[in-house]
């Protein structure tokens, strides 16, 4: 009996790929890495973070030491690490890693080292691996822990991940992941987005029975009308008992740009750790607003702002670069 763990249960540790010279953070590498330093001082305090590095000495420099802290040396493409990891699930009570195929969303960057890095760091899991022909990345799937999965048409069904038809995705996942009941949203997008909606730039679960989602309000924005429509069918989903969800609207930010490039942020690509909830934010007006919804939505939370203006230039945030890995996954220390 397989079981998919949601984010907001217990975990025991975070993966991040720390930026380096031969990735897409090159021309801007000093402001990077001082953005994932402050996501990973952020996850220290709270649990065990394993950071990737391509040069272990040099990121050593960066980082404060911590019992909390561990580093490994393998190398990478990218640092998306929500989207090549491995993809926990319970099987009979026992944890398993799922090594699913990562394309870079469907083929468009180089992804060779990414997809080979689970296998190359997988000694330092005390947890079996499994390596599944099917395309999947941790961004594009959302659990609520109890056998309901919500995804997105435009990512999981593209025709530039696997040649399946929707019903046998459906079927493989439910059988692949151990979930029973599969929502998925046919409206929402973010402009500057390169993994074809994922759900985690859209609508996010929070506990079993409520999903926190992105909500567009002015009427001027290019993204109204299909978060207008996401959100209207949102309110029709339904659990894995046939009980309507709780949703909580976060607010949009105005519009970034990077040059003539809109940028995608998002506030509902946040991270929910042990005892925390860190939330990316933009320097936008909405910042604050976003936050006190978090503070309401987490009571037992500590909240944790992280300025990701940096993150969304190379079209991701926070959740993006960040992987969970649940309380039965232990590293070899």
């Amino acid at each position: 009996m397989r079981r998919l763990p949601a984010e907001f249960e217990e975990q025991s540790f975070i993966q991040i790929i720390f930026p380096h010279i031969k990735s897409d953070w090159s021309e801007y590498l000093e402001e990077a890495e001082a953005n994932f330093v402050a996501i990973i001082n952020a996850i220290t305090p709270f649990q065990d973070c394993l950071v990737i590095c391509h040069d272990i000495t040099y990121v050593k420099q960066k980082l404060h030491p911590s019992l909390h802290l561990h580093l490994i040396q393998a190398p990478s493409n990218d640092t998306w690490a929500r989207d090549c990891s491995a993809i926990t699930v319970y099987e009979n009570d026992k944890a398993k890693l799922l090594d699913f195929t990562f394309t870079a969303w469907g083929g468009k960057f180089e992804s060779q080292l990414d997809n080979q890095l689970t296998q190359k760091i997988s000694p330092i899991y005390d947890t079996p691996l499994q390596n599944i022909d099917f395309i999947l990345e941790g961004g594009a799937i959302e659990s609520n822990a109890k056998g309901t999965l919500l995804i997105t048409d435009a990512c999981v069904f593209n025709s530039n991940r696997n040649a399946h038809s929707k019903e046998e995705s459906i079927d493989f996942l439910k059988k692949t992941l151990g979930v029973r009941h599969i929502l998925s949203l046919s409206h929402g997008y973010l402009r500057g987005d390169d993994t074809d909606s994922h759900i985690d730039t859209l609508a996010r679960f929070i506990n079993e029975d409520t999903i926190m989602y992105l909500k567009c309000e002015d009427s001027h924005d290019e993204h109204y009308q299909a978060l207008h429509k996401m959100e209207a069918q949102l309110k029709t989903f339904k659990d894995q008992d046939g009980k309507p969800f709780n949703l909580i609207a976060l607010p949009f930010t105005q519009a970034i740009y990077d040059g003539q490039e809109r940028l995608p942020a998002t506030y509902a690509n946040f991270l929910i750790i042990n005892d925390a909830v860190l939330v990316p934010t933009y320097q936008d007006k909405n910042d604050n607003k976003a936050i006190e919804i978090f503070t309401q939505a987490f009571p037992r939370h500590k909240i944790i702002a992280i300025d990701c203006s940096t993150l969304i230039r190379q079209h991701g945030s926070l959740h993006c670069v960040t992987m969970q890995f649940p309380a039965k996954v232990k590293l070899k220390t």
